[in-house]
């Protein structure tokens, strides 16, 4: 059963924030959760925030289950344009510079892992010990 939370109209730019999104994209919930608490780029605040939301919503349709026991990963988290503001700044001779705040829209979607996503992902962490 998968969650699904959404942020709208973020006032950050979305190159900064896909930068924060790609850290934590297909990790599991508690390990992601552990790496936005202590990244110093502003957009991970928001996104642990956001995480926390789907984590709620997830338990809001799962009553019976436990978080701990789920074994949920982030499945999908993207993040695209939102409104741009346009401002203008002064330049030189009478002309002005044209300002571009940039704002965008992240939605992530977490899903519980089958037996077969966590047989894989226990042989890539092999593989890469080795």
């Amino acid at each position: 059963m998968e969650a699904v939370a959404r942020l709208n109209n973020v006032p950050t730019s979305p190159r900064k924030m896909r930068l924060v999104a790609g850290l934590i994209r297909g990790k599991s919930v508690s390990k992601a959760l552990g790496l936005l608490k202590f990244e110093p780029n502003s957009g991970a605040a928001r996104l642990e925030k956001l995480l926390l939301s789907a984590l709620a919503n997830w338990q809001q349709s799962n009553e019976d289950a436990r978080i701990e026991d789920a074994n949920l990963y982030i499945k999908e988290i993207f993040v695209n344009e939102g409104k741009m503001l346009k401002r203008l700044r002064p330049a030189p001779q009478g002309r002005g510079y044209r300002i571009r705040k940039r704002s965008n829209h992240v939605t992530l979607v977490i899903d519980t892992m089958t037996e077969e996503q966590i047989e894989k992902q226990s042989k890539k962490s092999k593989k890469a010990s080795k």
